[in-house]
């Protein structure tokens, strides 16, 4: 059976798997983003979130188990909201946090997701396919006291956009336009296609007993 390789540390990534019969590997990927980032001063928002993860993907891939190397697909992932031509990662402190949902709060902006495929065949890279995912989030407009709370709570500081749909960040979210897995960060709607283009189907991954 194939196997599934996360190249994530995120629960909502791992969430979203699970829930749809998937019981992945989780290797978590050691990439410098800033790095990247800074290899691509030219490149289009989409682009630089699809080379993050494709990025993470290929750096999971030198760490493979032998026994998975032999037959597993690797996902890597990488989310950022795009917010006035600016692309936000995770604020990391309580005043970047502040900031960006100052900067969001009662607007909307684009959540991107970038997803990376690797099929691995007999310790060997069979294919690769990078696609990027994009969700409008219409954001409101929190009171003080509980934009307050939430990022004395931290959930916003570790996280793409300061903001989460399955967690905290939910009660600030009135509503978005495409695929709520894209902003949790990955696209089952999109990874489908990119199963779909290496020769696999979902139902193939899912756990026997569903």
């Amino acid at each position: 059976m194939t196997r599934v390789v996360l190249g994530s540390a995120s629960s909502g990534r791992l969430s979203v798997l699970r829930n749809a019969g998937v019981d992945p590997l989780v290797i978590v990927s050691g990439v410098d983003e800033d790095a990247v980032i800074a290899a691509l001063p030219d490149a289009t928002p989409a682009a630089v979130v699809g080379a993050l993860a494709d990025a993470k993907a290929d750096e999971v891939v030198t760490r493979l188990p032998e026994e998975v190397a032999a037959d597993c697909v690797v996902i890597g992932c990488d989310s950022m909201l795009l917010l006035d031509g600016r692309l936000c990662g995770k604020p990391g402190t309580a005043e970047a946090a502040q900031s960006q949902w100052r900067a969001m709060a009662g607007r909307s902006g684009e959540l991107l997701t970038g997803h990376c495929l690797i099929r691995i065949v007999d310790g060997r890279v069979h294919s690769r396919y990078i696609e990027t995912g994009s969700t409008t989030v219409h954001f409101g407009t929190p009171s003080e006291a509980d934009l307050d709370a939430y990022i004395d709570h931290g959930e916003p500081l570790g996280v793409a956009g300061g903001f989460t749909l399955d967690g905290l960040g939910g009660w600030f979210v009135d509503r978005i336009d495409g695929d709520p897995a894209n902003v949790i960060g990955l696209s089952l709607p999109l990874l489908r296609r990119l199963l779909h283009q290496t020769g696999l189907s979902p139902s193939a991954l899912w756990r026997v007993g569903g």
